[in-house]
């Protein structure tokens, strides 16, 4: 068990066993950040994303007797948010569409100025393609590569098969790949071909 997963583990047995406001407060600010940048990526909307994922929390609070009995609650109210966002869609299918938030991953640049620059150019390219893969597959690459889970608890999350999570996240690393490949080919002295 992780660092992470047994301070998870250990605020919601504190909530549960003696209704402790205090680590309620300690899972909400460590959780709320990710769960709003993955239900973002459903209903398109922070203004929307903050509400359901904090009405996800008051209603945890709600039942925080029953929480002893929750095996993995991190991946339990990340499936909860997926619950609600995909309610939410059904009932204002109206989006509004608004631009996600960038720089949820962050590479360290070099020194170099010219360095610097290229990287900023592979880390805007790939945000953008990262942007532009199809749903399910940006959303399993995300829960991975932001968010840290593991392949069956992906599975769980998004309710798919295991089997599905390795093959949307293959597909989501070639297309990457190749998004970095002109990057990757630059000789020194050559100049790289822009678009």
């Amino acid at each position: 068990m992780t660092a992470i997963h047994a301070k998870i583990r250990e605020l919601q047995l504190q909530i549960a066993r003696c209704e402790n406001e205090q680590a309620f407060s300690a899972l909400f600010r460590l959780l709320y950040d990710r769960l709003l940048r993955f239900c973002i990526q459903y209903v398109n909307s922070r203004e929307a994303a903050e509400e359901i994922v904090s009405d996800v929390f008051v209603k945890l609070w709600n039942r925080r007797k029953e929480l002893e009995h929750i095996a993995n609650l991190e991946v339990y109210l990340f499936v909860a948010v997926k619950n609600h966002s995909l309610n939410y869609l059904e009932q204002f299918s109206a989006l509004r569409i608004t631009p996600l938030d960038n720089g949820q991953a962050q590479l360290s640049s070099p020194a170099d100025p010219e360095k610097e620059m290229e990287w900023k150019e592979m880390h805007l390219k790939l945000d953008q393609e990262v942007n532009r893969l199809p749903d399910q597959c940006r959303k399993v690459f995300r829960l991975i590569r932001d968010e840290g889970f593991r392949y069956k608890d992906v599975a769980v999350i998004l309710n798919i098969s295991p089997r599905t999570v390795e093959t949307q996240l293959f597909r989501a690393i070639r297309r990457l790949n190749e998004a970095i490949a002109p990057f990757l080919s630059v000789k020194p002295g050559k100049k790289k071909n822009t678009p």
